[in-house]
């Protein structure tokens, strides 16, 4: 059995590399909507240029030929038609968050439950990457597969997080959990325990076919506990296994919005959640992201660049991503 990926493979003089990746980066809509403008124009425009008549105007340089047609260059992964032409046109395109923008990462299992390296290895992996701080979210109770940890379990963790920052340097290691999210909305660890961490992640793990109303209102009750500080992976997709649950996403942003709840970009190429569309959809609402790995390995820290990619699909900026900004601004974002 033939196994593999289909390509075409375009070969295109250097005078028409700028139209060539402009067309190619664009979506077909994106793309047919520049074709009617440059007509308005005057002008043609394709994949080997944007032409007067028969004479070539511009081809090389892409940001001359957005400029040409009256728009501001964007990047590639705004190219979908979702309003970015409009933008362009009124100079009101966002400054995406960029690729070296991310201060640490907020989510990472260890070997105390289903990861595959200590909690020192994540540290010193991620100092290396670059980041000052990192959050360590490992499993709790009722995701008894992962050894997820009781209440005692994880303050046995606190301690030894805490014993790791006096002997580090160059990083914080945050202490924090994945806690579960039950079936009514309640969380598996309790309150006072929770008060304990540094910041709170919860997700959902379990009953993936409640109704819609059913599966908001559990969500929404986690996001009303005082002390949860992020949604990971909100929609609980697994990409090539298991389809999203069904949300009412508006309630959902306006209630991360109003509870001061981040949503999570989850950068891990099994999830990628929430996807681009979804960020952009977030991000009407004002809603806040965190973009994280859940890495389960050191080298899985290296995620982090797809997630960030599905937050510049959508149109999400610096600002609106908590773990963009230096540690004493995000901790006084969160609900503690």
């Amino acid at each position: 059995m033939r196994q593999g990926i289909d390509a075409d493979l375009r070969v295109l003089p250097e005078e028409s590399i700028g139209a060539a990746l402009q067309y190619f980066t664009g979506s077909k809509e994106h793309n047919v909507v520049l074709r009617k403008i440059a007509i308005k124009k005057g002008y043609k425009l394709n994949e080997y240029g944007l032409y007067k008549g028969k004479k070539l105007i511009e081809g090389e340089d892409e940001k001359r030929i957005y400029k040409l047609l009256g728009l501001d260059w964007m990047p590639p992964e705004m190219r979908t038609h979702t309003g970015e032409i409009e933008a362009a046109a009124s100079h009101t395109l966002p400054s995406l968050v960029g690729f070296d923008d991310l201060k640490g990462d907020l989510q990472t299992q260890t070997d105390w439950t289903d990861g595959a390296d200590s909690i020192e290895a994540m540290a010193k992996e991620a100092k290396k990457i670059g980041h000052e701080y990192i959050l360590i979210t490992d499993h709790t109770k009722s995701l008894a597969m992962t050894g997820g940890a009781d209440e005692k379990k994880l303050l046995r963790q606190m301690k030894e997080i805490d014993a790791l920052n006096k002997k580090m340097r160059g990083i914080t290691i945050l202490k924090g959990a994945e806690v579960n999210i039950m079936k009514d909305g309640s969380l598996d660890i309790k309150d006072g325990v929770l008060a304990k961490l540094d910041i709170v992640g919860a997700s959902i793990h379990s009953h993936f076919t409640l109704p819609e109303k059913e599966q908001t209102e559990r969500l929404v009750r986690a996001m009303n506990n005082p002390h949860v500080d992020i949604i990971l992976h909100p929609t609980s997709r697994s990409l090539l296994k298991r389809e999203p649950i069904t949300l009412n996403l508006d309630t959902i942003f306006r209630t991360a919005k109003a509870t001061r709840t981040a949503l999570e970009i989850n950068a891990h190429p099994k999830r990628l959640d929430l996807n681009g569309e979804l960020a952009h959809r977030a991000k009407g609402y004002g809603v806040k992201f965190a973009i994280s790995t859940d890495a389960h390995a050191v080298h899985e820290l290296h995620y982090l660049e797809y997630g960030i990619a599905q937050a510049r699909r959508g149109w999400v900026e610096k600002k609106d991503v908590i773990n963009a900004w230096p540690l004493k601004k995000m901790m006084s974002f969160l609900k503690k």
